[in-house]
Formats: structure tokens, C-alpha cells, sequence
């Protein structure tokens, strides 16, 4: 053996050792005189407890990274290893009703897991020919989203809407109802979690018995952009393991995918990087778009993602939300008005869509008959402003009737959530889509025009309309005149943000 071949043996054995040359927030400059790792390679300081991505090679010898710990006690100088590839996460069986962070570490204060591998949280999405052209409806069993805005198996729907509109309640009550009846495994994914929402959803899942099947990954909101870039990454690898590996359906929950944006922008802005329009990195679509293109129905299994995109002050012209619409099957808006008048699920009809809702996907009758439903509804919306002024007696006995029926079908569309039970004191209501159309059609045909419409507010099936008002309970919604009041309509925001 030669002098040289000793020589290069004993450098592939020894560890690629650098050092810190500046520390500025979480942005790491580090020295490599022997070998520069590339890009996305994880570096370790301090016994490992600091870790670093590298994101760029500013010459032969620098690398620029972002860390992905907290930065406190490191210094120019500290001793840099490169661990010789990228970020990892665990996937496998093991992983099933347990809790990690975006390193895969175990935060539910329980023994390691067992029966687990470790996968770079860098894939590539599936390729084309891999993918499956067949679209399938799936069914959610609440009554406005199956209706009028129906989701797609192995498709991405988002939730939209501002602060305190409901995301994360429409989002845990999803879990409930399709763990039920979905044979396959549900991964939730808090980026930018508030550690209140992450230990309460935990707490709930395992009163709901749903655990066995489910795996939580956790960014939290204190943690540093690094960390909430990354989670996302780490959850879809997880998923794709079950996917591929194990041939089974996955539902992937993201809560907040406005929090992975904002993750890239500070990352952006830290590393340098020139800001685009209102702050936002130059680089937003390209980072979107390698999480969201990985979210695919192949020939061996789906991965079905349900997204909460925060709106930023509501605002649905928003960069984030304009770049999130683009990958989306369907997009469920949220109002704040109707949240205001008491009407939960607060979705507005009129401004969510679904790619699903044509004749050949859906059927011929529930097309024409969601069709029919935001007819009726947008007529009634346009009718709101004379009713304001002038008073329902002014109208012609035609456009009373569909005021009857758009009021109706608005609180038909209402529906006890279990995930809410304790705090409204009505029992949960899981409603089929057969009983949902059914409900719907009879209330158009004015099956219903002798019932108080308090009636047909909080029920699940229609028939307990019939029931609720042989009870004479009282109303449990608020007062109408609520509904009455002339407010600006933001529909053509949405399709402003559609056509960009």
C-alpha cells in the first residue's frame, strides 16, 4: 500500500472536522480545510448539541448554514463535525401513537422507539408514471365540506381563514370522524405549534382511543426558523414511508402551512437574500412546491393532505395564500362573519371551491344539486342589502321563498362537532353524504317551509329537524338580525386569487 492510499484510508476513517468562523442569530459560517460538505449536509457542535444544515457554499473552503438548535454558547472557533449526510427522520411501525420533533427525538416523555429506520427528510416526489390518474371523493361526514367542497383521495385540500376562525377545531374534528371509518394511518404536523395546542391534541387523541393509529411531529412556535422549515419535511417522510413501504392510505394533517412559509422567510432573510413582494423570500414558490409536489396518489397508496393556511389579515390576495391556492384540490374558506352569526362550520360556500365538483367525479345529481344550493345562496346574498333597508315584506313572494330556503339550507349546513361537545353541550353528529344531499334536496323542494328554521340549526341528519320541533326546543342560534346587517362581500378576492 502506498503512502498516499494510507493516507486517504485514514482521512475516509477520521471524522471531516471544521470550526466556526461567525455566529450571527441562528446563521453558523463554518471552515473546512479538508473536504466542504454539500448542500444540506447536517454539521454537529458541541457533542452534537447544536446541530446545523448547511444551505450554502460560499467558497472552496466556507460553508453558510442555519442552525436548527438554539445557538446559545457557541463561538468562532468551537470544533465542527459533519456527520456525512442530511437531516434524518424516523419512520417504521414504531412510530405509530408516539410524538417526535423535527429530529426525530421522542417528546411524550416515553422509552425510545423500537423497529424504526432512519430516512433523509430529502426526497424527491414521486415520478409521474408512478402516479395515479384515477380520482376518488373522500367522504369527511360534515355536511357543507362533502356537499359543496369535496375533498380528493391522494388530493390537498386548505383550510383558510384568520385568526380564530376555527382551523384547528375543523381540522381535529376531521381527525375524529375519519379515523373511524380510514383504515390507514393519520400523521399530524404542528409547525409553529403552540405547546398548549400540541399537549391538547395529544391528550384528546388518547381519550378518542385514536392513537394506535396516528404519529405526531411537533415545530414548535419558540423554536428556531431552522427547526419550523424543517418539521414539515420530516412528517412527509413518515408518511411516505407508510405510503411506499407498508402500501397503506395516509392522512396528513398541517397545521399551519402559513407558519412554513413564514419559517422560509425568516431563514430567507437571515441568510441574506433579497426580499420579493410584501417581505416574502424569492424562493417561496420553489420551497412550497418541493413540499407540496412529495403529497401524491401513486399506484401503492395515497398520502391525502388537509392544510390550515392562516390568512394574513384576512386577506386572501396575500402572497402565501395566492402560492398555497395553486396546489390545492379544494379550498375551504372560512368566514369571520359567519363565525360571528354563530354559523359553525364557519365556511363560506359562495368562496370555497373543490376541483372534485364536476359530473364525472361526483355524479350527475350532486352536482346539480351543489349547483343549485349556491344559487340559491348567492341570490340570497345579493337580497341581503334590500332586506336591510327596505324589509322582507318589499320583496316579491319569489324572492321570499328563496330567502326561506337560503336560510334554511344555511343552518341545515350547521353540525355539532364532537371535538366541541363540552363546551356547546350538543352530542357530535357524524352525517353521510347520502343523508347530506338528501337533506339538502329536501329543503329546496320546500319540504321544510313550515319548520321554524331554528329547527334545522345544530342537527346532524334531517329528519331530526322533525324531532327537534315536535320538542319545541328553543333556538339555539343567535338572532337573525345579525344576519341582516349589509356587510362588504370578499368574494372577488378569492377569484382574484384564483386567477393569479
Amino acid at each position: 500500500m502506498t503512502r498516499n492510499s494510507r493516507v486517504n484510508k485514514l482521512l475516509s476513517n477520521s471524522p471531516n472536522l471544521g470550526a466556526v468562523v461567525s455566529v450571527r442569530g441562528s446563521v453558523v459560517d463554518v471552515r473546512f480545510d479538508a473536504q466542504l460538505p454539500p448542500i444540506y449536509s447536517l454539521l454537529h457542535a458541541k457533542d452534537g448539541a447544536i446541530a446545523i444544515e448547511v444551505l450554502a457554499q460560499l467558497d472552496a473552503h466556507h460553508v453558510r448554514g442555519i442552525a436548527l438548535t438554539p445557538t446559545q454558547g457557541l463561538s468562532r472557533g468551537i470544533v465542527v463535525e459533519d456527520t456525512g449526510g442530511p437531516l434524518m427522520a424516523p419512520v417504521g411501525k414504531g412510530t405509530l401513537s408516539r410524538m417526535f420533533d423535527v429530529f426525530g427525538n421522542a417528546i411524550d416523555r416515553q422509552a425510545a422507539p423500537k423497529d424504526i429506520q432512519w430516512r433523509t427528510v430529502h426526497s424527491a416526489p414521486p415520478a409521474l408514471a408512478r402516479r395515479s390518474t384515477k380520482s376518488e371523493i373522500f367522504e369527511t361526514g360534515i355536511k357543507v365540506i362533502d356537499v359543496l367542497v369535496p375533498l380528493e383521495r391522494g388530493g390537498k385540500a386548505g383550510l383558510f381563514g384568520g385568526a380564530g376562525v376555527g382551523k384547528t377545531v375543523l381540522l381535529t374534528e376531521m381527525i375524529h370522524n375519519m379515523i373511524g371509518h380510514h383504515e390507514g394511518v393519520s400523521i399530524f404536523c404542528g409547525i409553529g405549534e403552540r405547546c398548549r395546542e400540541g399537549e391538547e391534541l395529544f391528550r384528546e387523541m388518547q381519550e378518542a382511543g385514536v392513537l394506535p393509529n396516528m404519529v405526531m411531529v411537533f415545530g414548535q412556535m419558540n423554536e428556531p426558523p431552522g427547526s419550523r422549515f424543517r418539521v414539515g419535511h420530516a412528517a412527509l417522510t413518515m408518511a411516505e414511508y407508510f405510503r411506499d413501504d407498508e402500501h397503506r392510505d395516509v392522512l396528513l394533517l398541517i397545521d399551519n402551512i402559513f407558519r412554513f412559509i413564514q419559517a422560509g422567510m425568516e431563514v430567507s432573510g437571515l441568510m441574506g437574500q433579497m426580499p420579493s413582494r410584501l417581505g416574502y423570500q424569492p424562493t417561496m414558490g420553489t420551497e412550497l412546491s418541493r413540499l407540496e409536489e412529495r403529497i401524491a396518489n401513486t399506484d401503492t397508496g395515497a398520502i391525502t393532505s388537509i392544510q390550515a393556511v392562516y390568512v394574513p389579515a384576512d386577506d386572501l390576495t396575500d402572497p402565501a395564500a395566492v402560492h398555497t391556492f395553486s396546489h390545492l384540490s379544494a379550498s375551504i374558506v372560512l368566514s369571520r362573519k359567519r363565525a360571528g352569526q354563530g354559523l359553525y362550520p364557519a365556511i363560506d360556500p359562495l368562496q370555497s371551491s373543490s376541483k372534485m365538483a364536476t359530473p364525472g367525479i361526483v355524479g350527475e345529481r350532486h352536482y346539480l344539486l351543489a349547483q343549485e344550493i349556491r344559487r340559491t345562496l348567492a341570490q340570497y346574498a345579493e337580497l341581503k342589502d334590500i332586506i336591510a333597508m327596505l324589509g322582507l315584506e318589499q320583496l316579491s313572494p319569489e324572492d321570499r321563498s328563496v330567502v326561506a330556503r337560503a336560510r334554511r339550507l344555511e343552518r341545515f349546513l350547521t353540525q355539532p362537532f364532537f371535538v366541541t361537545e363540552q363546551f356547546s353541550g350538543i352530542k357530535g353528529q357524524l352525517v353521510s353524504l347520502k343523508d347530506a344531499l338528501d337533506g339538502c334536496e329536501r329543503i329546496l323542494r320546500d319540504e321544510f317551509k313550515d319548520h321554524p328554521e331554528s329547527a334545522l340549526y345544530m342537527i346532524g341528519a334531517i329528519d331530526g329537524a322533525k324531532g327537534k320541533a315536535k320538542a319545541g326546543k328553543p333556538a339555539e342560534e343567535p338572532t337573525p338580525k345579525l344576519d341582516l346587517k349589509p356587510a362588504p362581500e370578499v368574494a372577488h378576492a378569492s377569484a382574484d386569487a384564483h386567477a393569479s
